[in-house]
């Protein structure tokens, strides 16, 4: 999916913030299929702006558009179909169902990704099938930042925007995480957006981004 920003504020956002982004107030252009990684400290509107991608955020000056088209211009039902078929984002506080099992939590998705691998082999090369039927309550923030990505990467998308999902992974679950990430993406054909509070994760990215 084609992004185009043209000079976008978010409100309120502090001028010394906007002053020194790369993309706030600026123009930016992210080609489909592109992979992007956003890196700035806490605070500086990592989540905003996939948040505002994703249509939860209107409050702005400036113009962002999908594929041409304003995200002012999108209906609710439109939204709905973007979110259901188009773009799936793994938000930074998860809004995963702590009272249900993490299976449980897969199953609730309406429509399944045809090109991501079964949940079995997924949860297997992410060291979780041991707790699939487990309570979400009972698992550590790792483990739950797994099931999240899985839940990310089952649904259909064209883009994929992943906010700050390696905060609570050790070298090797990130590893694992990013070789099934690219492999979910390449399949999809589609966009990737991942933000960081400063680390590089290890995926080859088309552009790497200061906020």
């Amino acid at each position: 999916m084609l992004i185009e920003l043209e000079k976008l504020v978010p409100h309120p956002l502090p001028d010394r913030i906007v002053e020194s982004s790369a993309v706030w107030r600026n123009d930016l252009k992210i080609e489909p299929q592109s992979k992007v990684l956003f890196s700035a400290q806490s605070g500086m509107g990592k989540s905003t702006l996939l948040h505002i991608l994703y249509g939860l955020r209107l409050d702005y000056s400036g113009e962002a558009k999908l594929e041409g088209k304003s995200l002012r211009g999108f209906s609710l039902a439109e939204w709905e179909a973007i979110r259901r078929e188009r773009i799936s984002l793994q938000f930074q506080d998860l809004r995963l169902f702590p009272n249900l099992t993490a299976r449980d939590n897969l199953n609730l998705l309406p429509r399944i990704n045809p090109s991501a691998p079964s949940v079995e082999e997924m949860t297997e090369r992410l060291g979780m099938t041991p707790f699939l039927d487990q309570s979400l309550s009972t698992l550590s923030q790792g483990q739950r930042q797994r099931m999240a990505l899985v839940r990310a990467l089952r649904k259909p998308f064209q883009l994929l925007m992943l906010d700050e999902p390696f905060s609570h992974l050790d070298e090797g679950n990130q590893l694992n995480a990013c070789s099934l990430i690219e492999e979910v993406v390449r399949g999809n054909q589609a966009g990737l957006l991942v933000s960081s509070l400063g680390s590089t994760p290890p995926i080859t990215f088309d552009q790497r981004i200061e906020l």
